[in-house]
Formats: structure tokens, sequence, C-alpha cells
């Protein structure tokens, strides 16, 4: 019984990561590969039906994940599968401000030849307009991200201060 009791917890916390790590992992993801492999590890048993936060992040880890593919069609199919995955889960929620965020950090790096970069500034006006209405945690989050976003000038970062 305790054995059985010991593997159904397991299985229960071996499940969905928990966002909060999600979201510290994601600021240090650019940074290095092991820190995109380890990303793109935890995000992996993520399933398409799980909390549409979760989901977008795992978009973005198959985007990071296409960056690191050896062969050339590899490596723009995964990017493609990454931003359709990206969009359809932004499209059944399109109001939820942290994918939106996740959407703005992947297209203000990809480079310009992938044709990825067109809601940069609807994403930056919706991060504009909603951030004041969001949690402390979350808005702690965002402010982070805006600071050191590239697509925010010093004067559009004054919203967050």
């Amino acid at each position: 019984m305790k054995l059985l009791l010991t593997l159904l917890l397991l299985v229960n916390f071996a499940g969905n990561p928990d966002l909060a790590a999600i979201r510290k992992m994601y600021a240090d993801v650019t940074k290095s590969e092991s820190n995109a492999k380890e990303f793109v590890a935890k995000l992996a048993g993520v399933s398409n039906n799980d909390d549409k936060i979760l989901v977008a992040y795992k978009a973005a880890s198959i985007l990071l994940d296409s960056k690191f593919e050896k062969k050339l069609s590899q490596k723009i199919d995964r990017f493609k599968e990454g931003a359709k995955l990206l969009e359809a889960t932004i499209k059944s929620d399109p109001s939820n401000i942290e994918m939106r965020m996740i959407r703005l950090s992947v297209q203000e790096d990809v480079p310009g030849i992938t044709g990825y970069k067109k809601n940069i500034k609807e994403d930056k006006k919706f991060i504009t307009t909603y951030y004041a209405s969001q949690s402390s945690a979350l808005k702690a989050y965002l402010k982070d991200f805006v600071l050191q976003s590239k697509s925010f000038s010093e004067k559009e970062k004054q919203f967050v201060k």
C-alpha cells in the first residue's frame, strides 16, 4: 500500500512542471545551450491539452530547440512546429498576457529571414495596455521581461517602473 501511494505521488509530481519553475528557467534559457536543452526536456511531457500557458512555453522550447538542429530541413520543420503551436495556443486565449509575452520574446530574438516577427508591435501594445491589471507575481515577471527586452525603448519601459 505504501509503495502504491508513493508511486501515485511520484506520478502526480512528475507530470506537469511547476509554472513558477518554468518562468524562472525561461529567463535564463538563452544564456547557454545546456539551459536551453534542460528547458526543452522539462517541457517534453506537456501535451496540447495541458494548461495553455505551459503549452505556450513548450512551443517556445520547440522554437528554441530548432536552433540546435544540425540539418537545415530539420531546423525549419522544428521551427514551423513551434511557431504553429504557439500561434494556436494564443488563438485559443488571445487575452492571455503571459502567452503574448512569450511570443514577443521569441519574435524579438528570431532572425528576420524566418518571417516570424509580425506580432511585435501588437504584443508590445497588449502588454503595455494590460500590465497594470495583472497579479503582483505576474507583474514582477513581466517587469523583468520588459526591462531586458530589445523591443521596448527606454521611454516605453517607464510603464513598469
